[in-house]
């Protein structure tokens, strides 16, 4: 019996109204979209963005070059409080020398821990400007689990706002259905005829 009832709209009877029907294949294909559609919409986009961000990484390493420099600057005793747990670093003078274009001194970032005279991991660009360095593996795939999660929910947010609206329609059809089915059965329940001379109050005598 409980089974019966609980897919009543699924069977033909005199209960089910196109609005049910309609709201029943409606919460179906959601619940299809949420546990299949939107994990795989989360993978694919996922599966993409880990394909663009190694192609900006791979061209990234191939417009930039690292050279191995040595602090030069003053290093400071304290660095402040930095938020949200990300590394602290602080800019300083380094210098490094190349074989072919002799010794260069500029203003790189280097790491919180750094002292003088310490050798540091400098990357620069094809016209000797410091930047940062390319992404590595981590940073792909931070990036790779961001996007794909992102679509995901994206795509849970899409469905479940849609299934709601479908929802409030078919309720509105169905409330306007009933409305009707009720003012065609009313006179019969109530033993009156709509509009005769006896029409008067339930139960009156």
């Amino acid at each position: 019996m409980r089974t019966r009832v609980r897919g009543w709209r699924w069977r033909r009877n005199p209960l089910r109204r196109r609005s049910d029907v309609v709201e029943a294949w409606t919460a179906l294909v959601a619940a299809v979209l949420l546990f299949v559609g939107a994990p795989l919409v989360g993978a694919l986009v996922g599966w993409w963005a880990h394909g663009e961000a190694r192609s900006v990484a791979a061209a990234e390493r191939a417009e930039r070059h690292r050279v191995r420099a040595k602090v030069i600057g003053t290093t400071p005793d304290q660095l402040p409080s930095v938020q949200g747990g990300r590394e602290h670093s602080f800019r300083v003078d380094v210098r490094w020398t190349d074989p072919v274009t002799g010794t260069h001194t500029t203003r790189a970032r280097v790491p919180a821990g750094t002292g003088h005279g310490d050798t540091v991991d400098v990357w620069l660009d094809a016209q000797g400007r410091t930047v940062s360095p390319p992404p590595g593996q981590t940073q792909i795939w931070q990036h790779t689990v961001t996007i794909g999660t992102c679509a995901a929910g994206g795509t849970v947010a899409v469905v479940l706002l849609a299934n709601a609206v479908i929802h409030r329609v078919t309720l509105g059809h169905r409330l306007t259905e009933w409305e009707a089915e009720w003012t065609r059965t009313e006179p019969l329940w109530t033993r009156r005829q709509a509009g005769g001379p006896d029409s008067g109050p339930a139960g009156t005598v």
